[in-house]
């Protein structure tokens, strides 16, 4: 298979709003397998599916399902079963299976691997679908395989994603270009009506992003799932590009994509962005640390009472003891599980309790200067349904480039990214180190950031009520 010289790049940038929505996800130890019949073969297959499906779920990234333990546990899958049930609905019988959350947590301790709790991130995805010259943002009540395949993976892997409603507001708020040229602030202003806690932009395209050189039908395999090899024939499926950007802050992403078949390259796109969301609210399974924290605005027993009774339901939070009372002011130690960073992280979920920082506002969290991460070598996103042969000289093995500051010049400590489109033909360039896929985010280079003030314990607002 043959890759693209082309580089994607994923912006990651957020919305700091008063109206944030987390959503708690009720059904991550259970899991939906469709089955042709109630034999008892088929159940065991579909119980150890079903397994799988909500280990991946809880651990937030697809490597967890080949650690030895797990691994293992897969095989005895019946063994962390609570109950399960029968499901028909339009005519597709389904194994519903519930698995006991203490024998799964254990699972991931013994693993030393970390979890993520139930509170999670709203994701608002907007999709732009160009084919040939026709653009188009999916909208939520679109009936599409596309669409359909992004509910699919919302529900596979725990993550709330929405797609816009395209109604009369959409209609009158979103320009298409915006979104195709990835001009923040214009993002930003049509995603506020959503309340999302992140914002992915992601392309498609079967023709402008796809480099001329490769705007060429390639001949692919297919066969019907009916009478598979016997009904074998040949199609001609053009080649397809994806990016997208996440927008949470401070930091840029780039990664390559290319491939035949857009759900996929879609389900690709999801996956990773998944994985970057998973490394901010993960949860250690071993590690314990003591935190101190201080809190405003208390200013009644019941404030004291419910504030208490908050922090002890973080699902970051072992124990809580308060060791000072002041006036409205509270400190109180926390015994963390896991790193301080996904406990703070994972306080930008809620409305309750925010952090006290002279911070930038919105708009300046969209242009302002952004470390540069790159997350992997390019990737070849495959369909499992068909198969192409290329020929070898369409390979590219390049390798990844960083890109420089947008005016012409290279600079190896700093990156500048403004609002709108970098055309890359015009950048110097510096080699980036490849990373694997299973690499933990490493920064490659980073901008000096803005000198802030921050107390030596953090200071928080509490919002009565």
């Amino acid at each position: 298979m043959f890759r693209f010289p082309f580089v994607i790049f994923m912006l990651v940038l957020s919305l700091f709003s008063a109206n944030l929505r987390a959503l708690e996800v009720s059904d991550l130890y259970q899991a939906n397998v469709a089955v042709e019949s109630q034999d008892s073969a088929q159940r065991e297959r579909a119980i150890k599916q079903a397994l799988q499906n909500v280990l991946l779920k809880v651990g937030g990234k697809k490597s967890v399902l080949t650690h030895e333990v797990l691994k293992a546990a897969q095989k005895r899958a019946t063994r962390y079963v609570s109950q399960y049930r029968y499901l028909r609905k339009e005519g597709q019988l389904s194994l519903v299976v519930s698995f006991n959350e203490d024998k799964v947590n254990k699972l991931f301790k013994d693993a030393d691997l970390a979890l993520w709790g139930s509170l999670r991130p709203q994701v608002l995805l907007w999709l732009i679908d160009e084919q040939g010259a026709s653009r188009r943002i999916v909208a939520s009540d679109a009936n599409t395989l596309i669409s359909k395949s992004i509910n699919d993976f919302s529900t596979q892997r725990g993550l709330p994603i929405i797609t816009p409603l395209m109604d009369l507001t959409d209609n009158e708020n979103v320009v298409l270009s915006d979104f195709w040229g990835y001009f923040p602030e214009q993002i930003q202003q049509a995603s506020q009506r959503y309340f999302a806690d992140t914002i992915v932009v992601m392309r498609i395209s079967d023709s402008s992003l796809v480099p001329k050189s490769e705007l060429v039908d390639i001949e692919v395999s297919s066969q019907s799932e009916s009478c598979g090899l016997l009904c074998e024939q040949q199609e001609r499926v053009r080649p397809k590009v994806l990016d997208w950007r996440v927008f949470t802050q401070g930091v840029r992403y780039t990664q390559k994509y290319q491939g035949l078949d857009s759900v996929n390259l879609i389900n690709q796109g999801l996956s990773d962005i998944t994985e970057l969301i998973y490394q901010s609210y993960a949860l250690s399974t071993t590690a314990e640390n003591d935190f101190v924290i201080e809190v405003n605005n208390v200013t009644s027993l019941k404030n004291d009472t419910q504030l208490f009774n908050f922090l002890l339901d973080l699902s970051a939070v072992k124990a809580v003891t308060l060791t000072s009372a002041q006036g409205d002011i509270r400190q109180f130690k926390l015994d963390l599980i896991g790193s301080r960073a996904s406990f703070l992280a994972s306080l930008k979920l809620n409305t309750k309790l925010t952090q006290q920082l002279d911070g930038l506002s919105d708009s300046q969290q969209f242009t302002n200067q952004m470390k540069i991460v790159v997350l992997g070598e390019p990737q070849k996103v495959m369909s499992d349904e068909i198969s192409a042969t290329i020929p070898s000289s369409n390979i590219d093995d390049s390798p990844v480039n960083l890109v420089a500051n947008n005016e012409g010049g290279t600079n190896k400590d700093t990156a500048m990214i403004d609002s709108g489109v970098e055309d890359t033909n015009n950048f110097n360039t510096q080699p980036a180190t490849i990373l694997n896929k299973n690499d933990e985010l490493q920064t490659l280079t980073e901008t000096t950031p803005p000198l802030k003030i921050v107390p030596k314990v953090p200071v928080f607002y509490w919002e009565q009520g």
